[in-house]
């Protein structure tokens, strides 16, 4: 063995957060924040880690687990998630269970016993069964390494996704003191962070904020017009794809679900009032690639391990930013290009706000309503949607992603420093305390009766804008948010609040452009894009291979290679194992398992294949 190999492998010996990423998962380098996240377990210290879906939270506590003693815990409220992580992790020869509701008495019999003779290094846990007190006894006698709460937001009664249950985990620090914990989410605002921390009790911990970015998802919104025709034209585009459209009620996803199988599409629909047998059945046929499409309510994917979903349809607004993050977030988790298309209608918006205004909780409702403003502001933008997106996570930037619709198809620009100023000054003027419809009825001169009654149609903005309808203002604030010049205070009922960005404008320091309100929104016609720079012909094989090998196994296609692994291979044509094990998603086991077959296919390939067929595959 040449001294270099010696030295690499000494390198190894030492380092086995490294070894362990090369030789059980295949990937040669950390993403961005991964390994500070592991060191920091391995450390014994606590930890809050927002990264966005597909941006590598999973092995930020999966591979510190294996490379430590004793058992891990992960808890989540997840339950599809967490059986497919565990059959992953089992194809890796991970020992890795799950404790919930739907195991039965003799797995959960059997997986306590394997917890207590040592043999499991990652048990994955609902919050259901984590707080109930004859577990939090188990729990005190195990050698625990740190334990993982997933999903942190739901901890949270300012995160979008509430969960009491959730909220009750802070209990485990007083009887587990000394064991680190680490808080995982892709979507929280920074109200959100601070109760993430302040409710599990985090001990001055190491905060790691991922970019919110995933530049391979293409943002798009289209004008609801006829919005069954509109999908089914849509879908039909994507040739066999795997998809998930998104529904604002069960009735509209069977209907369109039935609908789209008449058009010969294999989709199947999926909502809580369906028999648990058939959604289970409709859940491991679209993991397993029998069915491409699944018209789902909200409720659906949030657990789903899939990395090759090409594109996420919503059918109806959502009613926060962080929902369509974390929905969109399931497309294009390998990294490769994916879709997010959503129909708009702001009939749509109106029906929604009246369910929020039905809300008993006066405290939530107010929350919800503040989240749904966002939301139906992204919906309205006239600047890069990526920037609205990216802006209300507070990753502030001016750069358009030139990958959404309106990047792709812009809008007709002016100059709009002196209704910036108008605007500006009257969030100033009315004290800074007030939300955007206040704001927008003092600048247009309202007789509204609060208005009257704060002696805001004294001020000198009052009516400022009176010659522009209402819309031409709310659209010019929503862009000043979205530019960072104005933020939204979801702490004090949305109110408007001028950051420091705002006074070079307010003086008339800088130019500003803004899109021209567009009034009427207009469709677009827009497909996912292809990467192009591999071998088709050889894809559609491998892919065909590793089918017939998942079937054979009883898994889904992804556990045996992603679709990104699949691409390098018909980049590189590996054939030899050294060679094999350069594809990102190849280490030693999968290799050992499946790499030959794959080789063979590619040989095979390569001997038929004419040079057209290699070079323009």
């Amino acid at each position: 063995m040449s001294s270099t190999a010696v030295s690499t492998a000494e390198q190894l010996a030492h380092d086995p957060l490294q070894s362990k990423l090369e030789s059980v998962f295949g990937y040669h380098e950390f993403r961005e924040g991964q390994r500070g996240i592991m060191d920091a377990a391995l450390d014994g210290r606590d930890s809050l880690v927002l990264m966005p879906t597909g941006g590598g939270k999973s092995l930020c506590y999966q591979l510190p687990a294996i490379c430590s003693e004793g058992v891990a815990v992960v808890i989540s409220p997840l339950l599809s998630l967490m059986q497919d992580q565990v059959e992953a992790l089992n194809a890796l020869d991970i020992n890795a269970a799950t404790l919930h509701s739907g195991v039965s008495a003799e797995q959960s019999m059997n997986t306590l016993q394997a917890l207590q003779r040592g043999d499991i290094k990652l048990l994955y846990v609902s919050p259901e069964r984590i707080l109930q007190p004859s577990f939090i006894e188990r729990l005190q006698t195990l050698n625990l390494s740190f334990i993982a709460v997933d999903e942190a937001h739901c901890i949270s009664q300012w995160g979008h996704d509430f969960r009491p249950e959730y909220g009750q985990l802070g209990v485990l620090r007083s009887y587990l003191p000394n064991t680190p914990f680490m808080a995982l989410t892709a979507t929280a605002d920074s109200a959100t962070q601070h109760d993430i921390i302040e409710r599990l009790h985090l001990n001055a911990p190491l905060v790691h904020r991922s970019s919110f970015d995933r530049p391979n998802i293409r943002y798009v919104v289209q004008e609801k017009y006829k919005p069954l025709k509109q999908v089914k034209d849509y879908v039909k585009k994507q040739k066999g794809v795997a998809g998930i459209i998104y529904c604002g009620s069960r009735k509209k996803t069977e209907e369109l679900a039935e609908s789209l199988q008449q058009s010969g599409v294999r989709a199947a629909p999926y909502h809580a009032g369906l028999e648990h047998t058939l959604k289970e059945t409709t859940l491991r046929q679209f993991l397993r690639d029998d069915i491409d499409v699944v018209v789902a309510t909200v409720a659906f994917g949030m657990g789903i391990n899939k990395p090759n979903i090409r594109f996420v349809v919503h059918f109806d607004i959502p009613r926060s930013v962080e929902s369509y993050y974390q929905e969109t977030g399931r497309a294009g988790r390998d990294g490769l290009p994916a879709e997010a298309m959503m129909l708009y209608d702001p009939r749509d918006a109106q029906w929604i706000r009246r369910m929020i205004d039905e809300q008993d909780n006066e405290q939530r409702r107010a929350v919800e309503a503040q989240k749904f403003s966002a939301m139906q502001a992204m919906a309205e933008a006239q600047t890069c949607r990526r920037l609205v997106v990216l802006n209300y996570f507070n990753e502030y930037s001016d750069k358009e992603c030139g990958n959404c619709d309106l990047c792709l198809d812009p809008p007709t620009r002016y100059d709009a420093l002196e209704d910036a100023q108008k605007a500006l000054s009257c969030v100033y003027r009315v004290g800074q305390q007030f939300g955007i419809n206040h704001v927008v009825e003092v600048l247009r001169g309202s007789k509204a009766q609060r208005v009257l009654e704060l002696g805001h149609d004294t001020l000198t903005t009052y009516g400022l804008g009176k010659a522009k309808p209402q819309e031409h203002w709310f659209s010019v604030l929503r862009q000043l948010i979205h530019r960072g010049l104005i933020i939204q205070d979801i702490r004090r009922f949305a109110a408007l609040q001028l950051t420091e960005a705002a006074r070079p404008v307010l003086k008339g320091e800088v130019p500003l452009e803004l899109a021209k309100p567009r009034l009427e929104l207009t469709a677009t016609k827009t497909r996912i894009t292809d990467r192009g720079d591999y071998n088709k012909i050889l894809f559609r094989r491998l892919r065909k291979l590793r089918k017939d090998i998942a079937d054979k196994e009883q898994v889904a296609p992804f556990v045996v290679f992603s679709d990104a692994a699949l691409v390098e291979m018909c980049v590189h044509y590996p054939t030899t194992a050294a060679d094999m094990l350069d594809i990102n998603g190849v280490g030693e086991v999968k290799l050992a398992r499946y790499g030959q077959e794959f080789m063979s296919a590619i040989e095979a390939f390569l001997a038929g294949a004419s040079e057209r067929q290699l070079f323009n595959g």
